[in-house]
């Protein structure tokens, strides 16, 4: 029986991810949309809406998904209305509302299989668990002062140089230390560089993980970047390009010497499990890393203050919030699992 488990790709901002979604878009099996901006915060505004065992809930959490601007539903490319009656019709729970709205990107697509990309997601791996306990998750990793480098030149991008080492370093912090407490075949990470050098061989590995046959056109992303990243994001115009090394290693002539020595400061020992030789840049200075200190502690009592209060809210939920649509969902809630009817044989 083949998988169909929901993915989520995740990564610091600037690893990559945009092409991996594309490769996996590819597959002929799987389709990963252009990045939303529903996901974590319907699950944030789940005591809103209340018990979605009213279809009249349903309803206005399912226009709230499509109507509102900031969710990026537009770039879908699906007929809202749609969307909309299909949520209404469907399980009870918040996951089982928002896994159609991908479900049915997926069937705009010809495609039986269905996930998301956002790189952030790393942060709320628990959320998407408890929304889609049957995900797989892919980390795509990166030279942190290649990332670093890359978000300083985003348009988007308003945080500073220490806000994005803190970034970088929360990744592969929760690669090190949230990614083995997942439940067992739930992840799978690989570097940009591995994958940009030989495509084919870790796609491979990938397609494994994910229970798929390999399919080489996953290794031109280019093939299908008109489709599943939408044309005003020109800071991924590469996607429409062959896949390349030529990025790799850039941070050298893209970074300050202040910032090298920053980032090798702060990241020395995480860049270096990870592969990535250090060039020897000098220590940084004690003021630079006081600011970075000081942007890191925010940015940890904020995730604080943020589990704290999802704690709280998790006493009041209405609704079971698993999504009950794959196979994996339908058997971890209980549900009974659709009969299939023996064919008859005549004669």
């Amino acid at each position: 029986m083949q998988s169909d488990r929901p993915i989520f790709i995740v990564g610091c901002p600037r690893s990559g991810t945009t092409m991996l979604q594309l490769m996996t878009h590819a597959h002929p099996r799987i389709a990963i949309p252009p990045e939303t901006r529903f996901m974590v915060a319907a699950y944030q505004r789940r005591l809103h809406f209340g018990d979605l065992n009213d279809p009249a809930h349903r309803r206005e959490l399912a226009e709230w998904v499509v109507n509102r601007r900031q969710s990026r539903f537009h770039d879908l490319g699906l007929d809202g209305e749609e969307v909309i009656e299909q949520i209404v019709a469907g399980p009870s729970t918040l996951g089982s509302a928002l896994g159609i709205v991908l479900r049915a990107y997926a069937a705009r697509h010809g495609k039986p299989r269905w996930g998301d990309k956002r790189p952030s997601y790393f942060q709320h791996i628990d959320v998407l668990l408890r929304l889609f306990p049957d995900a797989q998750f892919i980390h795509l990793i990166r030279d942190g002062r290649d990332c670093v480098a890359s978000l300083k030149e985003m348009p988007w991008y308003s945080g500073s140089v220490y806000s994005a080492v803190a970034a970088w370093a929360e990744a592969i912090d929760f690669a090190r230390h949230g990614a083995p407490k997942l439940p067992e075949g739930s992840y799978h990470e690989l570097r940009y560089e591995d994958l940009t050098t030989d495509p084919e061989a870790h796609l491979r590995r990938l397609c494994d993980f994910l229970g798929e046959d390999f399919d080489p056109v996953m290794c031109e992303p280019k093939l299908v970047a008109d489709i599943a990243c939408p044309a005003h994001k020109t800071w991924h115009s590469r996607t429409h390009e062959d896949v390349t090394t030529a990025r790799s290693g850039s941070w050298k002539k893209r970074l300050d010497p202040w910032e090298i020595s920053l980032c090798e400061s702060v990241l020395g020992d995480r860049l270096e499990t990870y592969g990535y030789e250090l060039s020897g840049a000098p220590k940084t200075e004690t003021s630079r890393m006081v600011a970075y200190e000081r942007t890191a502690a925010k940015r940890k009592l904020a995730r604080f203050k943020r589990v704290a209060f999802d704690r709280l809210t998790r006493l009041r939920e209405p609704n079971p919030l698993g999504a009950r649509l794959t196979t994996g969902q339908l058997v971890l809630a209980g549900v009974p699992l659709p009969r299939t009817e023996p064919v008859k044989v005549s004669g």
